[in-house]
């Protein structure tokens, strides 16, 4: 789960050699180098190493929380790839979801754009980056999922739904409303920022390592490791303990007494 990343080599889940279509979701939603952003050199490691196993279409979609348009990002990133196609979240056609859990935490429902229903296999590699003490790691960096178009007027972008129902929470429903197969994040640097990073200096560290495995392993790890609680991996635990203990009491009750 842990690699130090000079020595770090993506050997891709089995699974992926039967994948007809993957999606990796970095997070590239400013036109800022590494560490603000996923990198170049690690995203074009990872499909290197997918293409040597599989022939499946390779899609990076990404939304942009600076107002540009993905295509002048993805240029200014260097996110250039032979068979690679990049897609802006604002471009696709969104879909309504619904959220599996009996009792979401906020939202019920989720738009996301329709292409991520035909992919095989979904990969989220975010960067190691806390801002105001919250970690925007790989469950986090699905925000930048949600269509723009859909949470206008009445309804309401990321960081509105934030402050209505609590970011956590909605973090949370959509980790199992969008459940994503693996988890990246490149901390050969970590980046702190405070709440208002517009104005106060981002403190950028070299940590030398690369997390890799499920992305909520991957997230409780990352935040061990950088000495922080987050809130959206406790409540993502306390949800799937409730969700057990359901199916276990529908068992028990399905069962034949003897």
């Amino acid at each position: 789960m842990i690699y130090e990343a000079e020595d770090f080599v993506f050997v891709p889940p089995r699974e992926l050699a039967f994948a007809r279509r993957i999606l990796l979701k970095p997070d590239a939603g400013v036109p800022l180098p590494y560490p603000h952003t996923t990198s170049s050199e690690l995203l074009a490691h990872i499909i290197e190493a997918i293409s040597q196993v599989s022939s499946a279409e390779i899609i990076i979609l990404e939304g942009s929380r600076s107002g540009e348009s993905m295509k002048k990002i993805f240029k200014a990133l260097k996110y250039d790839f032979p068979r690679v196609t990049l897609l802006d979240v604002r471009e696709s056609t969104p879909v309504e979801i619904e959220n599996p859990l009996p009792r979401p935490y906020a939202i019920s429902t989720f738009w996301i754009p329709n292409i991520i229903l035909s992919c095989d296999f979904l990969i989220s590699i975010s960067t190691f980056k806390i801002t105001g003490g919250n970690a925007n790691f790989t469950i986090w960096n699905l925000l930048g999922l949600l269509p723009p178009a859909k949470y206008h007027g009445e309804m309401m972008g990321p960081e509105e739904l934030g402050q209505r129902f609590g970011i956590h929470c909605v973090v949370a429903d959509l980790y199992f409303t969008l459940p994503f197969d693996l988890g990246i994040i490149e901390a050969r640097k970590k980046l702190t920022s405070p709440e208002n990073s517009r104005r106060k200096k981002k403190k950028e560290e070299n940590f030398g390592k690369i997390f890799m495995g499920s992305p909520l392993e991957v997230d409780k790890e990352a935040a061990h490791h950088a000495g922080i609680e987050v809130d959206y991996v406790r409540l993502i635990e306390a949800a799937r303990v409730r969700m057990e203990g359901q199916k276990a009491n529908r068992s028990s009750k399905s069962s034949p007494s003897k």
